[in-house]
């Protein structure tokens, strides 16, 4: 069984009178500069030049600086930017002002996973990864609690790597709900699986796919609409509280049984195949590499890709079915979890 970390297990004086250096302020960016800075972290916030970001941080009453001026003398400097802009941010302005003996940490392993960025050997580098977004994190700490997180070393130079991420993790507040100790492959490989066959890729597929079959065969939208993904946040709740077993236990029996027996016939070893071919262009990286080159080139199928998904019929019909419930809070844009730097 694997080690959680708690309060206790963090020496939270590792960051007291160290200077710790965000850069981005986005939805994990701002919890994170708050959170540490309510906890008596010395915290500046590194923005680009214009950033739209700055007077938010400012209003916060934090300190911000460009992000060159951020990283100078900071002890710890947490990169806090999309995937996709933190190399250029790391080359541009982070390894020419990162001084050595500091601590470099990101939320998510990418980056050092697939060797896009690749610190000199005189620097931690280190993973605190809060196992939620960005404005949950903040709400929990206020609120007295906390949001899980994954820490992580991939380099110990100063022989304190681990001790150091679980101190910021207390700043943050994790420690108050657990902390577990994992690689930079594995979180990146587990998150980028996750993301893909069930939690976004998967799951949108099976419901379109549900949707679309019922629509086929001479059902209402509406109905399709809402036995296809309406009601996956009760289930949802249900599989978040209790798990599996508690969510069996909690719907009828007729939808236990078919439930029981007509999973395994769309979840089939087919499709258990290509979650594994999936799993294995994460592992050898060609799905970075494909991502990576995507971005180089302006991200031509992306776009093509969010408009056809933008223009499915699932999303007009659902989008007039929440307006006409007051309780939804319906045309609000989703929080995303990237930086506003």
């Amino acid at each position: 069984m694997a080690t959680l970390y708690y309060e206790s297990d963090a020496d939270a004086s590792l960051m007291q009178g160290k200077k710790v250096a965000i850069i981005g302020y986005g939805s994990q960016g701002h919890a994170h500069a708050l959170n540490l800075a309510d906890s008596g972290i010395d915290v500046v916030v590194g923005l680009k030049e214009g950033s739209s970001s700055r007077g938010k941080a400012e209003n916060a009453g934090l300190k911000v600086a460009s992000v060159a001026d951020a990283v100078k003398d900071a002890d710890l400097v947490m990169i806090l930017a999309p995937d996709t802009a933190q190399a250029a941010i790391y080359d541009s302005h982070v390894a020419p002002n990162l001084k050595s003996g500091a601590a470099l940490a990101f939320a998510h392993g990418f980056n050092i996973r697939y060797e896009q960025i690749k610190p000199s050997a005189d620097v931690d580098v280190i993973m605190i990864a809060p196992k939620g977004p960005g404005h949950l994190v903040r709400r929990t700490y206020v609120e007295g609690g906390g949001i899980p997180s994954l820490i992580a070393v991939a380099q110990d130079a100063s022989g304190k790597a681990k001790q150091i991420a679980l101190s910021y993790a207390h700043g943050i507040g994790s420690t108050r709900a657990g902390v577990l100790e994992t690689t930079f492959a594995e979180e990146t490989e587990t998150d980028l699986f996750g993301e893909q066959v069930v939690l976004c890729g998967g799951l949108a597929s099976l419901v379109t796919a549900g949707y679309e079959t019922l629509v086929r065969n001479g059902y209402q939208p509406e109905s399709a609409y809402f036995e296809c993904l309406h009601e996956l946040k009760l289930i949802v709740d249900l599989l978040y509280e209790n798990g599996l077993s508690g969510m069996w236990f909690s719907v009828s029996e007729t939808a236990e049984w078919g439930g029981l027996v007509t999973g395994p016939r769309i979840i089939n070893d087919a499709v258990k195949s290509e979650m594994q071919a999936v799993l294995d262009e994460i592992r050898n990286g060609k799905f970075a590499q494909e991502w990576v080159e995507e971005n180089k080139n302006g991200q031509p199928r992306f776009d093509e890709l969010r408009k056809a998904a933008a223009a499915h019929p699932i999303e007009a019909v659902g989008a007039q079915l929440r307006a006409m419930m007051p309780f939804m809070k319906s045309g609000r844009p989703g929080l995303k979890d990237v930086s506003g730097g």
